[in-house]
């Protein structure tokens, strides 16, 4: 008899802290399947989006058309280049030609290229100045071919000031909506009195993509615009290069007229 009770006494301590373990485990275990019920489930790129704040979503669809305005002034701006590239040098073949100046002007008249308003300029002032081929005419046509020069560069330019702004503000862009969601996140954590991943990660992950944005949309913008600088600069080198052919057969025509004048007087 002793031992039975023994026995039944025993088994009725263990059952006691089975009950005591079993109930300082039940708040943790609450607490823990509130966290996970509390956590985002969708933490992809578009579930950050949807469940980020006004202000953080304006920032990020600002930052998604400026990296489109980009890759769209790349496109166009590197179609144009190579066209009038291709056309500038087919312009300057004719001009190292040994010809004139009136056919090459003919060759041109339809032209709306920067070759072709080089040699119009440079032919209307000869039309002008009535063939007084002196030092103020080549003075005159080095004005005319240089605001040409000027104008067709600007032209050629134009665009790609919008991908220096991009470069220049997008990454300020994307810390701007950084610093909006980490704001969020520790408002969070104020109302909830708590700081558990259930608070902070929204917050965070808006942040964090707003920056990642934020480089998507300037380091392109600012590659290309270098590209673009380039190729633009190595175009002024041909305009450049078509305004001294065009003085050189002046001064060729020049010579010439001088010559078949002195033969004459002879």
């Amino acid at each position: 008899m002793p031992i039975c009770t023994f026995d039944r006494s025993s088994r009725r301590s263990i059952v006691v802290q089975l009950i005591a373990v079993a109930a300082t485990s039940l708040p943790s275990a609450a607490l823990a399947a509130a966290d996970a019920a509390l956590l985002p489930r969708n933490l992809s790129p578009w579930g950050m989006f949807e469940s980020a704040d006004i202000v953080v979503k304006a920032v990020m669809i600002g930052l998604a058309f400026a990296s489109l305005a980009t890759w769209t002034v790349w496109l166009a701006k590197t179609v144009e280049i190579r066209r009038k590239t291709a056309l500038a040098r087919q312009r300057i073949g004719l001009l190292e030609r040994d010809t004139q100046l009136a056919e090459v002007e003919q060759a041109s008249r339809d032209g709306s290229d920067a070759v072709a308003q080089i040699v119009q300029s440079a032919s209307r002032e000869a039309a002008l100045s009535g063939g007084m081929f002196d030092d103020g005419f080549k003075e005159r046509i080095a004005l005319r071919l240089e605001r040409v020069e000027a104008a067709m560069s600007r032209q050629i330019a134009r665009g790609t000031g919008v991908l220096a702004t991009i470069g220049a503000t997008a990454p300020f862009v994307g810390l701007f909506g950084t610093v909006w969601g980490i704001m969020n996140a520790f408002i969070g954590i104020s109302e909830a009195h708590t700081t558990n991943l259930a608070v902070v990660a929204p917050g965070i992950a808006e942040a964090l993509l707003a920056t990642a944005l934020g480089l998507v949309a300037a380091i392109p913008a600012v590659v290309i615009y270098n590209h673009l600088t380039r190729s633009i600069a190595a175009y002024r080198a041909l305009l450049g290069d078509a305004s001294v052919m065009v003085m050189l057969l002046v001064s060729r025509e020049g010579d010439r007229s001088l010559f078949r004048l002195a033969r004459a007087a002879e």
